[in-house]
């Protein structure tokens, strides 16, 4: 950005997080906290806008306006309207007639020259400009450019640290970050223990610390055919199997394929982390974990998307939910879509395999602070609460995971399936961006009937690590090729390679999940049952799903992990101070999410590209999901609830609260439709964890992207091995289903290999 448009986004900034007096915190309206000391008072007085307080509160991640350039940055991860719309409205905001046109009568002055900038402008005036773009019904650019700034820049308000890994924000809002090593003391004489192996350390090759005459070395140290190439362009490397992605798909794929005796290589474009790694600071972590860092959303801004980049893929941030695939929804597609698989033995066998590596259970030592008020909820209503198996221990008590499970207790693919690829001598590339698979014309199987005209002889990637000196591509030939990188980002992938099946990029369903919240004050107890203990604890402690309550078959709720970032991001901004006063709140905060089993469904336009709207009947279940979240919040003793929605919609409950009105008040929700569209003066945006069904399975080209054992119809030799595969949602968290189906596919694949290499024996 220019100087020009960087002025007009740090008055924005400020303007939404503005420096203000501690005195009157919470408005006045006696929520009960207690006393904050210097640490509160500095938290009101921060803005992020500049430094300009007293430098005893001087909040350090703010200094020399780094809060705007951070912004600035984060806004080019954005679908590129957004970033075009953004750098337009700011270049606006930088001249008066600009700025007249954007804020009317705000930035008239009884003083030459009448009409101020927008940077100009009294920041009370620049927050009232705000709060009329908020609520905008037709005018949608300043509507969007009002949800990306403002999500950004408290994003960035409350992940940036300093030298010292720490955010001056956080003590005042009762947050901290649970893994951050302690000091050894000066007479501390113990001697520090070596560092651990890492998992995959005989396996790994991290192309980021290579260049193109180191490279090569590595890969042949590891049994990898590496040939001479005439050409400049190329590092060409021979295997049994290539996998692009190590998630759920990739990782297990990886593992039956190694098991089997054949030479596998996975392809990675993130980097490899161990839990001594993760440091649970969530923007950094959060930045090399996720797609694009976490600021992922839907072109048509309805969805906020979370998907995992790293070695491990989801299965290293996802939440530790590890439930089986519903009978009914097995019934279904084997019903509708011509699926037998999923109602064989074969099936059955495959959930047992995963559920074993992955050493789940269902019992749990204690919860943390937001299932215990969902599980309270629901006892208190005669609702039922089911225990939510995990792929960790009893007493795994983190709530962390989402960016990388610290204590190491977590058992991803990372820590499972990959380790035992790599004990039968799988390789792992990290940092290798897989551009497209190499197709060829199949000559051998023209004459059959259904026959895929071209088949697939490997992969070309490339190395994507900062600073690495790799300039040559990589050329992987293989006999069997495999697309696990997920549901938004494999559809790419084979478009790029060439393939025009209907079905890829397409049947995208996400899970929309929408959020209801309740604020439980420290120091008092269950407002409707005085008999009641305190619910202690704060909303980022403790394993994240432990409990689970079905609304419907189709609508489940449960609790999230959200960070001060995250949680700061989605909540709705009303005024500067009403927001930090939410934020104040935040430890004592707890969230349930309605999520819903799609029937509407999404495309995939290109990597990073998604539209997603859901469906109606969607919308539907969302909203009635949405109000048991709240009843059971309610019934749990919240003292004040409420939905996401723009407007900030919200119930006083303290005291506990009548029928009528709490009926009145839940009549009054609703699912809030995107910012982007006319219309939306009360707007929200959805969330989703969960992408599935881009490449769907089908019964016939017709039906799917690929066929019931994975190949892909055009190509043979091409298998697709992600959640992408789903026929449909799930309904549930997809982690075993996704892994279950993996199994059966790979263990297909391992067997054409095996009479493939029979046939060319005996011949």
């Amino acid at each position: 950005m220019r100087p020009a448009q960087m002025e007009a986004l740090r008055a924005m900034c400020g303007a939404l997080i503005p420096s203000l007096p501690a005195a009157d915190a919470d408005g006045g309206h006696g929520r009960g906290d207690p006393p904050g000391g210097k640490d509160l008072e500095r938290f009101y007085l921060a803005s992020a806008a500049d430094a300009a307080i007293p430098d005893e509160f001087y909040l350090a991640s703010a200094a020399d306006g780094a809060i705007p350039d951070e912004v600035a940055e984060l806004v080019t991860r954005c679908v590129w309207e957004a970033v075009v719309l953004v750098n337009v409205v700011l270049w606006i905001l930088s001249t008066r007639v600009g700025t007249l046109a954007l804020c009317g009568r705000l930035c008239i002055s009884g003083k030459f020259p009448y009409v101020r900038k927008f940077a100009d402008m009294p920041v009370e005036r620049r927050e009232e400009a705000l709060k009329q773009w908020n609520k905008a019904r037709w005018l949608f650019p300043l509507k969007i450019t009002f949800v990306v700034i403002k999500v950004l820049s408290h994003y960035a308000f409350y992940t940036m640290v300093n030298e010292d890994s720490d955010n001056p924000s956080w003590k005042a809002i009762g947050y901290n970050v649970p893994n951050m090593e302690v000091e050894p003391r000066e007479d501390d004489q113990t001697e520090p223990a070596p560092p651990s192996p890492r998992p995959l350390e005989n396996g790994v090759v991290e192309t980021k610390y290579l260049d193109d005459t180191t490279l090569l070395r590595p890969l042949m140290d590891k049994g990898l055919v590496v040939k001479p190439d005439a050409s400049d362009h190329y590092h060409t490397v021979q295997c049994d199997v290539v996998i692009v992605g190590s998630g759920c798909g990739g990782g297990v794929a990886a593992a039956v394929l190694a098991s089997a005796g054949h030479k596998v290589v996975v392809v990675e474009k993130g980097d490899y982390f161990t839990s001594e790694d993760y440091t649970s600071i969530e923007g950094p972590s959060m930045d090399r974990l996720y797609e694009k860092g976490g600021v992922f959303c839907t072109s048509n801004v309805t969805t906020v998307l979370f998907a995992g980049s790293t070695v491990g893929g989801g299965s290293a941030i996802n939440w530790s939910a590890s439930i089986r695939t519903p009978e009914r929804v097995r019934q279904e597609w084997a019903r509708e879509h011509g699926l037998p698989v999923f109602v064989s033995p074969v099936y059955d066998q495959a959930m047992d395999a995963v559920c074993a590596r992955l050493a789940v259970t269902d019992a749990c030592t204690e919860e943390g602070f937001q299932n215990k008020a969902v599980r309270r909820g629901c006892e208190a209503l005669g609702l039922r609460a089911d225990a939510v198996p995990r792929n960790s221990s009893e007493g795994h008590f983190c709530g962390g995971c989402y960016i990388g499970c610290p204590t190491g207790d977590k058992r991803g693919a990372d820590t499972t399936w990959l380790v035992d690829a790599v004990a039968r001598g799988a390789v792992v590339l990290t940092g290798c961006k897989a551009e497209r698979f190499v197709l060829e014309r199949n000559d051998s199987g023209s004459s059959k009937q259904n026959a895929r005209s071209r088949k697939c002889v490997g992969l070309v990637a490339t190395c994507v690590g900062d600073g690495n000196g790799i300039t040559k591509k990589l050329r992987i030939e293989a006999k069997v090729s495999i697309a696990a990188c997920g549901a938004l980002m494999t559809p790419p992938l084979l478009l790029n390679s060439g393939l025009k099946n209907r079905h890829i990029g397409r049947n995208l369903h996400l899970h929309p999940v929408s959020m209801a919240w309740g604020y439980f004050p420290p120091e008092k107890r269950n407002n409707h049952d005085p008999s009641h203990q305190l619910i202690t604890g704060k909303c980022y402690e403790g394993g994240i799903i432990t409990t689970m309550h079905h609304v419907t078959e189709r609508t489940i709720v449960e609790t999230p992990a959200l960070g001060p970032g995250c949680f700061a991001s989605l909540v709705p901004w009303e005024s500067g101070r009403d927001m930090k006063d939410r934020m104040r709140r935040y430890a004592r905060t707890a969230h349930a999410f309605a999520l819903v089993r799609d029937t509407g469904a999404g495309t995939v336009n290109g990597e990073g590209r998604v539209c997603y709207t859901p469906a109606r009947d969607d919308v539907d279940e969302l909203r009635n999901g949405l109000r048991r979240a709240l009843r059971i919040l309610v019934a749990a003793g919240a003292a004040e609830v409420g939905t996401h929605r723009s407007d900030g919609l919200r119930l006083r409950c303290d005291g506990g609260v009548r029928d009528d009105d709490l009926e009145a008040f839940l009549d009054e929700v609703t699912v809030a439709r995107g910012p982007m569209l006319p219309g939306s003066e009360k707007w929200g945006i959805l969330c989703s964890a969960h992408q599935m069904g881009s490449c769907r399975m089908g019964s016939s080209p017709r039906e799917g992207a690929v066929d019931g054992h994975g190949e892909s119809w055009e190509a043979e030799g091409l298998y697709v091995c992600d959640g992408s595969l789903l026929p449909t949602a799930v309904g549930v968290n997809p982690m075993i289903t996704i892994q279950s189906v993996a199994y059966c596919l790979s263990k297909d694949v391992a067997e054409t290999l095996s009479r493939r290499k029979m046939k060319v024996t005996s011949s």
